[in-house]
C-alpha cells in the first residue's frame, strides 16, 4: 500500500498517475459546515475548507495537485501561491495540472505538455521514475475497481432501488480517498447490504456535491436519487481509459470531450443527456440545486427545462444553503409534487405593462460629475455617430460582439464592425437599466446574478422594445467571442448565440503553471514577454488565434491582410504608450492634474477602439491635455489633501459618487484599473508580421491575471498606490481579497463597500466613506 498521501482537488486529476508515482491519492472534499471562520479573508466557503485540509496537512501531505477543473479551483493555486510567498504555507508542496477541454491539436498539444511536466513534478516529489508498465497497470486497476463501482451504483436504477442517493455519494467520496483495495471492501459492503428503498425517484442535476448532507435531506423528505450528472457522482465511476493506448496518451484523451459536469462545458449537450438520463430512470422529477459559489449551472436551467418539458418531466429548481433546514425542505418538495407548475424556489418575473412589454421599475438617476478635460468632450457625440454607423453596418453584415479578455486586433484589421460587450454594459448601466435587463434575464429563465455586467447584451437580445433601449438597442452579432476565464462565460455566450444564431468563438483561458514569478512584470512584459511568459501559453493562444481567421473569412467573406494587422499593432502600442505617459503624469503631479471621473472614461472610450487611428489620437489628446494642466498648475481637486485609489469596476451608473468629497475633505480620487491596466497591461513590442499574432497572444494570455491573481495583481496595485501617493482605497465586490491584504500590509487603508459595479445605492455608503476618510485615512495622512 502506498504509504504517501497526496491530495488533489478536482476530478480531471489522472489518479493512475499519481499512483503509479508510489502516492496514493485522495480527493479533498469541501465540507463547508465545517469551514472555519478564521480562513483566509474574502475566499468561499468551499475555498476555505479546501484551504483548511491543505494547510492543515503539513507534515502528513506528500504534496497536494489541482486541477484546472472550475474557475474556483485555477485560483486556489495562484492563493497557494501567495499564501507561500507571505510564509503561511510550509511544507506542502503544490503542484498545479492545468489541462483543458477540446480536441483541436492546439489543446491536445498543451495538455500533453502539461501532464509530462506533472509527471515530472511526480517523479521528482517521488524520487522515483514512472515506468510504462506500472502506469498500465494501474490504469487496468483503476478501471476494473471502477467497473465495480459503476455495478453497484446501477442498484438505483432498478424499478425498485436498492441504494440510495446517500450511499452512492458517499461510496464515490470513500473510493476516492482511500488505497484501492480498501475501496473494493467499501464497495463490496455495500453491495452486501443494499436493500429496497422506497421513495419518489428523482434526479440530482446542478451544482456538484462533495458531501451527501443535501442527498439526506432530499432523501428524508420521501425521495430517492437513483442518479445525478455532477463529477461527484455517478460520471466519476465512469472515468474509465482506453488500455489498448499508451498510456499517457490514454489519460491525455481524456479531456479531448469534456464531461457533462464540466463547468464551461454545453448547456443544450448536459439538457439533452439529462433528458435521456431522466426517460430511462423513469423518475417522476429532476432536481437542480445551485450551492453557493456556483456561477455555471444557473446558465443550464433554461436548456434543462426545456429539455425535460420535452418528455413530460418535472423540473425542480433549489437554491440553499450547505445544511438547509429539513422540514422547509420537506414542505418545499411536498408542494412542489402536488403542483409541478409551481417553482420551488420562484423567481421574481418582469412586471408587465397593458401593452404586454416589461415594465421599466423605476430607478435612482445617477449623480452627474464635474468633467475638467476638454480633450474628451466630444467623446459622447463621436461615440454616438461611431455606434450609429456600427448599426448601419450591422443591419448589411456581418458584425462581432467579443468580450474585452478576448483579442478584438484580428477583427479590426479585416474591418469587422464589432462591439466590446462590457462597453455596451456601461451604456446600460449609465442609462440606469441594469434592473430592466436583469428582468429580462429572469423572464427567460437565465440568471440575472451571474456575471450581469456581461450579462447586458444577452439582455439586450431578449429586449423587444426597440424604442426604449439604450441607444437605438445593440444589434443582432453574427460573431460572438470571448476567452473562457470563468465558469459562467462560456455558458452565458452559449446562451446568447443560441437565441441570435451567431457563431461562437471561444478561446481556451490558460493558467500560470510556475511556482516562482517575476512579481514585477510591468517592466518586464512590455519589450521581454518573450521570455516572461510560458511558451506553452503563449503557442496555445497563438494557435487559436491563427486558427480562428479561416473560420472568420469564412462567416465574413473577407480576407485577413497580415500587413494591415502590423499597422493595427503597431497603433495598438502607440495608444498605449500615451496612456503610461500620462499615468506616470498623475501619478508624480501634486495635486493631481485629473482625477477619475476624467481618467476612466478618456481611457475607456479609445481603449474600445484600440488600434484604430482615432483611439491613437484620442490617447494622444488626452495626454496632452493632461500635460498642459500640469504645466499650468490646474488641479481637479485644486484643494487637494487626501488621495484615494479605486479598486474594482467602475460605477459608470453613477460617476458623480467619486467627486462627493472633494469640496468637503479635499478627497480626490486619482486611481482606477482602467488607466493603470491600459499603461502597464497592454504594451507589446513585436518584429513586423514576424511575431506580430505571439505578441497579440502575449497581450491576452496574461488577461486578467493582473487584476486577479494574487502574487501578480496585489505587488501592482502596491506599486501603483505608491507611485501615486494615495492615502487609502476604496474596494467593492469584485475586488480581489488578496489585493486588498496586500495593499493593507503596505499600510494603505482599505474600504471594502458591499456592492457591485452595477449598484445604484451609492448614497446608502456614502457615510462609510467619509467615516473612512475622516478616520483611517486621514491617520495615514
Amino acid at each position: 500500500m502506498p504509504g504517501r498521501v497526496l491530495a488533489h482537488v478536482g476530478a480531471d486529476i489522472p489518479r493512475e498517475l499519481v499512483a503509479a508515482a508510489g502516492f496514493l491519492p485522495v480527493r479533498l472534499a469541501a465540507d463547508t459546515r465545517a469551514t472555519p471562520e478564521d480562513g483566509v479573508a474574502g475566499q468561499s466557503p468551499r475555498t476555505r475548507a479546501l484551504l483548511a485540509q491543505i494547510m492543515g496537512g503539513e507534515g502528513t501531505l506528500a504534496g497536494v495537485a489541482i486541477a484546472h477543473g472550475c474557475a474556483e479551483d485555477a485560483q486556489l493555486v495562484s492563493v497557494l501561491r501567495e499564501l507561500s510567498r507571505v510564509g503561511r504555507l510550509d511544507g506542502v508542496a503544490v503542484a498545479h495540472l492545468d489541462a483543458l477541454y477540446g480536441g483541436e491539436p492546439a489543446i491536445r498539444a498543451y495538455n500533453r505538455d502539461r501532464l509530462l511536466g506533472f509527471r515530472t513534478w511526480l517523479e521528482a516529489s517521488a524520487g522515483r521514475a514512472v515506468t510504462t508498465n506500472v502506469l498500465r497497470a494501474e490504469i487496468a486497476s483503476a478501471n476494473a475497481q471502477r467497473r465495480r463501482l459503476a455495478q453497484v451504483l446501477a442498484l438505483r436504477a432498478e424499478p425498485v432501488p436498492r441504494l440510495s442517493g446517500v450511499q452512492a455519494l458517499d461510496l464515490i467520496r470513500g473510493v476516492s480517498q482511500v488505497p484501492s483495495a480498501e475501496g473494493d471492501r467499501l464497495i463490496d459492503a455495500t453491495m452486501a447490504g443494499a436493500t429496497a428503498i422506497a421513495g419518489r425517484r428523482v434526479l440530482v442535476t446542478g451544482s456538484p456535491h462533495e458531501t451527501s448532507a443535501l442527498y439526506a435531506a432530499i432523501e428524508a423528505a420521501g425521495c430517492v436519487i437513483v442518479g445525478e450528472d455532477h463529477d461527484w457522482g455517478e460520471p466519476w465511476a465512469g472515468l474509465m481509459l482506453d488500455e489498448a493506448l499508451d498510456p499517457l496518451e490514454a489519460l491525455a484523451t481524456r479531456w479531448e470531450t469534456p464531461p457533462l459536469s464540466a463547468p464551461t462545458g454545453s448547456s443544450l449537450v448536459r439538457a439533452l443527456a439529462l433528458a435521456t438520463r431522466a426517460s430511462a430512470l423513469d423518475v417522476e422529477a429532476v432536481i437542480h440545486i445551485r450551492l453557493p459559489g456556483d456561477e455555471a449551472s444557473p446558465w443550464d436551467v433554461a436548456e434543462t427545462r426545456k429539455a425535460l418539458s420535452a418528455i413530460g418531466k418535472p423540473l425542480a429548481t433549489l437554491r440553499l444553503d450547505p445544511a438547509p433546514d429539513a422540514a422547509d425542505l420537506a414542505g418545499k418538495l411536498a408542494a412542489f409534487f402536488a403542483d409541478p407548475s409551481r417553482p420551488l424556489t420562484p423567481a421574481p418575473r418582469a412586471p408587465k405593462s397593458e401593452t404586454g412589454a416589461p415594465k421599466r421599475p423605476a430607478s435612482s438617476a445617477g449623480r452627474r460629475s464635474d468633467k475638467a478635460l476638454a480633450s474628451t468632450a466630444d467623446f459622447g457625440a463621436w461615440q454616438r455617430d461611431w455606434f450609429a454607423d456600427v448599426r448601419r453596418r450591422a443591419a448589411e453584415g456581418p458584425f462581432a460582439v467579443v468580450n474585452a479578455d478576448a483579442p478584438q486586433e484580428i477583427l479590426r484589421a479585416m474591418d469587422i464592425p464589432y462591439v466590446v460587450n462590457q462597453w455596451w454594459a456601461s451604456i446600460v448601466a449609465a442609462k440606469q437599466r441594469g434592473r430592466d435587463y436583469a428582468a429580462l434575464l429572469k423572464a427567460a429563465d437565465y440568471p440575472a446574478d451571474v456575471e450581469s455586467y456581461s450579462a447586458q447584451g444577452l439582455a439586450a437580445a431578449l429586449d423587444t422594445d426597440v424604442d426604449a433601449a439604450p441607444w437605438g438597442g445593440l444589434p443582432k452579432p453574427d460573431i460572438l467571442a470571448l476567452t473562457a476565464g470563468s465558469d459562467a462565460g462560456p455558458k452565458l455566450f452559449e446562451a446568447w448565440a443560441r437565441e441570435t444564431g451567431a457563431e461562437l468563438f471561444t478561446y481556451a483561458r490558460s493558467i500560470e503553471g510556475r511556482w516562482d514569478l517575476p512579481t514585477a512584470w510591468w517592466s518586464e512584459l512590455p519589450e521581454h514577454w518573450n521570455e516572461a511568459l510560458e511558451a506553452e501559453r503563449l503557442d496555445l493562444l497563438t494557435a487559436q488565434l491563427e486558427a480562428s481567421i479561416p473560420r472568420l473569412e469564412a462567416i465574413t467573406g473577407r480576407r485577413f491582410d497580415p500587413a494591415r494587422f502590423v499597422e493595427v499593432m503597431n497603433l495598438v502600442n502607440e495608444q498605449e504608450h500615451y496612456y503610461r505617459r500620462t499615468r506616470d503624469l498623475i501619478a508624480t503631479t501634486h495635486p493631481a492634474p485629473a482625477g477619475i471621473v476624467d481618467t476612466m472614461p478618456a481611457t475607456m472610450v479609445p481603449q474600445w477602439h484600440r488600434g484604430s487611428t482615432w483611439g491613437r489620437d484620442a490617447a494622444k489628446r488626452f495626454y496632452e491635455e493632461v500635460a498642459e494642466r500640469v504645466a499650468t498648475g490646474q488641479a481637479a481637486c485644486p484643494g487637494e489633501r487626501i488621495r484615494l485609489m479605486w479598486v474594482g469596476r467602475g460605477l459608470w451608473s453613477d460617476m458623480g459618487f467619486y467627486q462627493r468629497w472633494e469640496e468637503s475633505h479635499g478627497a480626490v480620487f486619482v486611481w482606477s484599473m482602467y488607466l493603470g491596466l491600459a499603461a502597464d497591461g497592454y504594451l507589446r513590442s513585436f518584429e513586423g508580421e514576424k511575431d506580430a499574432m505571439r505578441a497579440l497572444a502575449a497581450r491576452f494570455v496574461t488577461m486578467g491575471d493582473e487584476l486577479r491573481m494574487p502574487t501578480w495583481a496585489g505587488a501592482w496595485h502596491v506599486k501603483e498606490a505608491e507611485t501615486h501617493g494615495v492615502h487609502g482605497a476604496v474596494a467593492i465586490d469584485d475586488a480581489d481579497p488578496f489585493v486588498l491584504a496586500a495593499l493593507e500590509r503596505a499600510g494603505v487603508p482599505v474600504l471594502r463597500l458591499p456592492m457591485s459595479n452595477m449598484s445604484v445605492d451609492g448614497d446608502a455608503l456614502e457615510a462609510a466613506v467619509t467615516a473612512f476618510i475622516e478616520g483611517p485615512v486621514t491617520a495615514r495622512r
